[in-house]
């Protein structure tokens, strides 16, 4: 370290590894934590100058990191082989290396110097070790007085090699989490971009093909109605797709917002049974509802979200139960809360995708060999048509036996602003 005015005490250098250990586990930056290993590598051996060269897998070779300013400039492009170099005997064959008269020894590679004008008297060097893997090199640089680097110095910088290593691979494995963070959430950003622009361009063709084709369905021969039929009931399939991309693409923008109302979740749960009917019968599937007789289990809630939910809830079940199975609804109060209960007897769900049936475009089949339809946004979207209320949704299952979907809604925003502030602390 510049400044100086002679080498460390046993005592000291003791402290001093102590003190940089805490400081080397605090920082996860990798270019100040090169740097300041270097420093500490120069003054705890008493050294002129100190490196550090971390392994290029893409080249094979040595790359310098970080060097001293003593040493020269020009660090960024450095390397050295791993053959006829002290540098890469060391990090080859896991040992250390102590050089102490550089002039005599043509293990030395002279490029170095000649490249950063500078001129290596005697060397010290140590493999960065993480485990059973080698990943570099520390080297202290030219022993201060044209002395001799001794077994003291040895050891304390292997005792700093140990420390720098896990530090170096932590900032490593930090610096590649951010970027792979980073990568992820520009995937996230055009996904959801994707949806806002889909949502939006598919949402007047659609509506004029609805339109057109509604009013041809009453004008031409009966003998093509089956024909118009097939057409209106894929559009509307489609339509269906559009408004959960477009509810998905709200929520994101932050356009959707929670407009209470006090309502009956009894008559919800028997006006979505009611709704389904249908679909249900075309299926053959048995659809019931359980609700108290004589509590309207009332809530103050934003009714067209919950409605949304609930019926995507009911629209998986029904997807994906097969004829003369059944899916059934019931409706509960427990506390401050609410609960719906969508149960099914279908296909259900692997344990290893439980945890991600509520990801957006997350199919349990696979797109190739599925049976169903869909593109996986339901569940999300009631999901987070649920955690808009402050409220939470989860699901038990088993695969080859059904499902069991609940969603646990706050009565009113009094008790919703209570929940929320249990989540906050």
């Amino acid at each position: 370290m510049t400044g100086q005015t002679g080498p460390l005490r046993r005592s000291e250098r003791l402290e001093r590894l102590l003190e940089i250990s805490r400081t080397l586990s605090s920082t996860l930056d990798l270019a100040p934590l090169l740097q300041s290993i270097v420093d500490v590598a120069m003054e705890l051996t008493d050294s002129e100058a100190a490196s550090i060269l971390l392994y290029d897998p893409a080249s094979g070779e040595l790359r310098f990191e970080t060097l001293h300013p003593s040493q020269g400039t020009g660090v960024g492009t450095l390397s050295v082989p791993l053959e006829d170099s002290v540098a890469g005997w060391i990090f080859t064959h896991t040992k250390p290396m102590v050089v102490q008269d550089a002039a005599r020894d043509p293990r030395v590679y002279r490029k170095v110097d000649h490249a950063l004008h500078f001129q290596t008297r005697s060397l010290l060097g140590l493999p960065l070790r993480i485990k059973a893997e080698t990943i570099g090199v520390i080297e202290a640089v030219n022993k201060r007085g044209d002395g001799h680097y001794t077994e003291d110095d040895l050891r304390v910088l292997e005792t700093l090699a140990a420390q720098a290593a896990i530090a170096i691979e932590n900032a490593r494995l930090l610096s590649r989490l951010q970027q792979a963070n980073a990568e992820l959430m520009r995937l996230d950003r055009m996904k959801s971009d994707f949806i806002a622009i889909a949502s939006h361009e598919l949402r007047t063709p659609l509506g004029l093909i609805l339109g057109h084709a509604t009013f041809l369905k009453e004008v031409i021969p009966p003998d093509h109605a089956e024909q118009m039929d097939v057409i209106i009931k894929g559009s509307m399939r489609l339509k269906a797709i559009v408004e959960d991309m477009s509810t998905i693409s709200h929520k994101e923008e932050g356009q959707s917002r929670v407009r209470r109302e006090l309502f009956s979740m009894t008559k919800l749960v028997i006006d979505t049974v009611t709704r389904f009917q249908e679909a249900a019968a075309e299926k053959k599937i048995e659809l019931g509802y359980d609700v108290p007789e004589t509590d309207p289990l009332m809530i103050e809630a934003d009714r067209d979200k919950i409605d949304v939910a609930l019926g995507n809830l009911v629209r998986n079940a029904l997807t994906f139960t097969d004829a003369q199975g059944q899916v059934g609804l019931k409706a509960e109060q427990e506390g401050g809360f609410v609960k719906v209960f969508v149960v099914d007897t279908g296909i259900g769900i692997p344990a290893g995708e439980v945890d991600r049936i509520f990801d957006r475009f997350y199919q349990v089949e696979s797109h190739l060999t599925r049976r169903h339809g869909g593109m996986g946004l339901g569940l999300s979207i009631a999901k987070a048509m649920v955690e808009m209320h402050n409220g939470q949704i989860w699901v038990e299952s088993k695969e080859g036996t059904g499902s069991l979907f609940c969603m646990m809604l706050p009565v009113n925003e009094r008790q919703a602003s209570s929940v929320a502030r249990v989540f906050r602390s």
